[in-house]
């Protein structure tokens, strides 16, 4: 625990830094949803596709990493058609005007925007348009200050409302709603070095009020199920609920009084050894704000691919 505490102590001495000094690679903590509205005229759904893949190389060759799902924070795009002729060798060109933003996509409000004009031929509107989008380069130097001005705005988000993003969190822990607590708090970017350190600290009770919560389903669910049946499956079943449960967790005590009930009774119905897997030093070992992540990580990775946001322009 000392050395976390050490580690965790040299982490915020190097990320103390001014925010118009950050080192490239910290921008890579923040993360953006990619997102274009399906209502731009004129834009078909391979189109659309194009578009999002050009802003997931523009933020990525920006040095921002695209969370891709369930974050209030995007990149998007709007297009609108400048002109619009037939070349003499009859092709269609098209001149397309796009004005890229970062913003929260929850309320709809942008941060930063930057406009850019491209052109393209094709056989018709479709090609054309597509090349046109061809041609928005996601290297352009420009592109750095509307990135840094949305970073900058979002990290300002952040500390602003991190005292909120708290409360509302412990108001869903109260509400045994502890893996969406611990996503909003593990949301926070790390480059947010105060409010991150506040939302680890508040993080942790939240987590064991998790962990002793889901001990308590778990052991009742094993006890149910050897109860009703006192054989060698029944013990296998049950054996396997109890190997999930954390051993940080308030009744571990009473899992293993329950593991000894068990094991002795198969060994005087059925003759045979039984033990659960179970790694005692799990909870000795591991990195407790990987832990955190990880809950987080994976209650995002569940919510509906579809969020809805709303537009930035």
């Amino acid at each position: 625990m000392n050395k976390l505490k050490n580690i965790v102590s040299v982490f915020f001495l190097l990320c103390f830094v001014h925010l118009n000094a950050q080192k490239p690679e910290e921008k890579e903590r923040l993360a953006l949803a990619v997102w274009v509205p399906e209502n731009i005229e004129g834009l078909t759904e391979m189109a659309r596709t194009n578009l999002e893949n050009k802003l997931l190389q523009l933020i990525t060759a920006n040095g921002i990493g695209g969370s891709g799902d369930f974050t209030r924070f995007i990149v998007s795009a709007n297009v609108n058609t400048l002109s619009k002729e037939i070349t003499n060798g009859g092709m269609q060109a098209l001149t397309l005007n796009i004005t890229l933003y970062i913003g929260d996509g929850f309320q709809g409000k942008a941060f930063s925007s930057y406009s850019t004009s491209v052109k393209g031929v094709g056989d018709n509107d479709t090609k054309a348009y597509l090349s046109a989008l061809k041609n928005l380069k996601t290297n352009n130097p420009e592109y750095q200050s509307f990135i840094d001005k949305g970073k900058t705005k979002i990290i300002a988000y952040y500390n602003s409302k991190c005292d909120q993003i708290i409360r509302e969190a412990k108001v869903l822990a109260s509400m045994n709603k502890y893996d969406e607590a611990i996503y909003n708090l593990t949301s926070v970017p790390d480059v947010c070095t105060d409010c991150w350190k506040k939302s680890m600290d508040a993080v942790a009770p939240i987590f064991k009020q998790k962990i002793d919560f889901e001990c308590k389903e778990k052991l009742m669910k094993a006890n149910t199920i050897w109860a009703a049946g006192q054989s060698w499956d029944a013990a296998q079943e049950a054996g396997a609920i109890l190997s999930t449960i954390d051993p940080n967790a308030a009744c571990v005590g009473d899992m293993k009084v329950l593991s000894a009930k068990i094991e002795k009774r198969i060994k005087e119905v059925d003759g045979r050894e039984w033990q659960y897997v179970y790694d005692y030093n799990i909870g000795l070992t591991r990195d407790m704000i990987k832990a955190y992540r990880d809950v987080g990580v994976a209650y995002g990775n569940g919510q509906p691919k579809n969020v809805t946001y709303k537009s930035l322009w």
